[in-house]
């Protein structure tokens, strides 16, 4: 039996930043085994603030909006942040949301919802950031990003910044049932 620790958050929002941030930092102190984060920044600024607090050798991947998202032919994240980015060493992924995708286009069209709607609205009922994290697990092994199998920390929120953090084990989207949980770093109390 291990006893752990859960920040939680008064409510969800971009100024848990930091204190996520130190959440993360604190939990990557104990868990050695862990040697990649996932983050969900759209503009950038998050996964490069969370740089700039880990020492450790932890390679960081940045999920953002696929193109399109916010506008026709749009990228919310700049070539500018790309670039900065990449000089200290994260990569950027631009995919298809995996709980809506094309299917969001087909719920557009003729209405209704699709089964996956099901799925992110589950997981929001913990916050937004855990589905967003789940999301961006799916996202990332499916292109090869992340291994399955092992364990990473993934990094969401809602809108602008960051407020929840999760150990979980990645699985591709075929296996989407798979997907283990192991621990919440942080999250907020309410929504």
């Amino acid at each position: 039996m291990a006893r752990k620790f859960i920040t939680y958050f008064d409510k969800e929002g971009e100024d848990n930043t930091d204190e996520l941030i130190k959440a993360v930092k604190d939990k990557l102190e104990i868990s050695p085994n862990i040697n990649k984060i996932l983050i969900a920044s759209a503009t950038g600024e998050s996964a490069l603030k969370l740089k700039g607090a880990i020492d450790e050798d932890i390679e960081i991947i940045n999920v953002t909006h696929h193109m399109g998202f916010s506008g026709e032919n749009e990228s919310d994240i700049s070539e500018e942040m790309i670039r900065k980015l990449e000089d200290v060493g994260i990569k950027t992924y631009f995919g298809m949301h995996a709980f809506s995708g094309a299917a969001r286009g087909v719920t557009n069209k003729y209405g209704g919802y699709s089964p996956l709607d099901v799925v992110a609205d589950t997981l929001r009922m913990f916050s937004h950031g855990v589905k967003v994290a789940a999301e961006i697990s799916i996202m990332a092994a499916d292109a090869g990003l992340i291994n399955v199998g092992e364990e990473i920390i993934a990094i969401g929120g809602r809108g602008h910044g960051i407020d929840t953090a999760v150990i979980l084990t990645p699985e591709n989207a075929k296996d989407l049932f798979k997907i283990k949980f192991h621990e919440i770093i942080a999250m907020p109390r309410d929504r």
